[in-house]
């Protein structure tokens, strides 16, 4: 889940100087999750998931354990809900739901101070009981989903889908750890009953120039998992100012760190800005995963992250509280219940 940066902060940009990167690697995760994994094999990974983060914030992870049949199925079943007559998907709109699920339409949310966005989502988090105390007490990233309408399969494949991008974002959490040199389980309990989201996105079809899908933004979460289809159009913008593509490749997730992690880690992993450019006139589709901690999470500077050259950039937070106020600012709806301002 994403956060203008039209205005960026200078101290950021500065400390994003650096990171002049043309290419984004491919890593392979079976040495650190397949069956003859080690601890030494695990921390070669780790290793070289850290230099990604900290040199470009983008890597494809292959051999990621994700059957490939499980994520057409999710694919055909997006298709099918934007297939929907609009009346269909707006009795799910994301205004008319307690928590912060359901549809949003074209041109709904704004990333980028000057266009909104072209594209429609349907989201969906963590599956929680109507009686569960912080949705209770109204915190929008908790709760049950709610689902289309006479759409058999649609709920079972998706949520199925969910649970397998929450578990291998866990194993992500637990690489990232090594690679910092903490406790390999420092962020489980951080992320135990995580502020996760599922988007379902469609961008529709155009005649004439590229056109921005997504304008440029760095994401405010700790990590998102990326499946795009082959129209392509992501691209990471590096110190220089160039926009480098992140194309698709067969059989692998784009992974890049969000806000939250660079919060974390006093920005030795960089949450780089990032936007989607359709370069085809194709309809476009992409599943995002934005994978956060948990609400009441104090985020504050890690070990190894700071010294007395380099003390810590952010005030301490929490993680909710700061998830929420982006929210506010980027999406309409928001606004007209909550009073933010863009």
């Amino acid at each position: 889940m994403p956060t203008s940066i039209h205005t960026p902060n200078p101290d950021r940009l500065a400390r994003e100087k650096g990171r002049n990167f043309t290419e984004v690697p491919v890593i392979d995760l079976a040495p650190a999750i397949g069956p003859d994994a080690t601890s030494i094999s695990r921390q070669a990974v780790a290793d070289e998931i850290g230099l990604a983060c900290e040199k470009i914030g983008f890597f494809y992870v292959a051999n990621h354990g994700i059957n490939s049949q499980q994520i057409s199925a999710a694919w055909a079943e997006a298709k099918r809900f934007f297939a929907l007559p609009l009346e269909r998907k707006n009795e799910i709109h994301i205004s008319k739901l307690p928590n912060h699920r359901g549809y949003l339409g074209i041109g709904e949310e704004t990333l980028d101070a000057y266009a909104a966005d072209s594209k429609e989502v349907f989201k969906i988090g963590l599956e929680l009981p109507p009686d569960d105390p912080d949705f209770i007490n109204g915190i929008i990233m908790y709760g049950p989903n709610t689902w289309p309408r006479d759409l058999p399969g649609f709920r079972e494949t998706i949520y199925r889908y969910y649970q397998e991008m929450t578990a291998l974002s866990k194993e992500l959490f637990r690489l990232f750890a090594l690679a910092i040199g903490i406790d390999e389980l420092f962020f489980d309990d951080k992320i135990d009953k995580p502020m996760a989201q599922l988007n379902l996105i469609r961008y529709p079809a155009h005649e004439g120039e590229p056109r921005v899908g997504i304008g440029a933004h760095s994401d405010y979460e700790c990590l998102t998992l990326l499946a795009q289809d082959n129209n392509g159009g992501l691209e990471a913008r590096n110190a220089a100012g160039d926009w480098i593509a992140v194309p698709p490749i067969e059989g692998t997730f784009v992974v890049n760190i969000g806000d939250m992690m660079a919060r974390w880690t006093n920005d030795r992993f960089a949450s780089t800005v990032h936007r989607v450019y359709n370069r085809s006139s194709n309809e476009r589709y992409s599943m995002p995963f934005f994978c956060g901690c948990n609400y009441h999470t104090l985020v504050s500077c890690l070990p190894h992250c700071s010294s007395a050259d380099n003390p810590p950039h952010y005030p301490d937070t929490i993680a909710g509280e700061h998830l929420v106020g982006r929210l506010d600012a980027t999406n309409a709806h928001r606004q007209k219940t909550s009073g933010a301002g863009v």
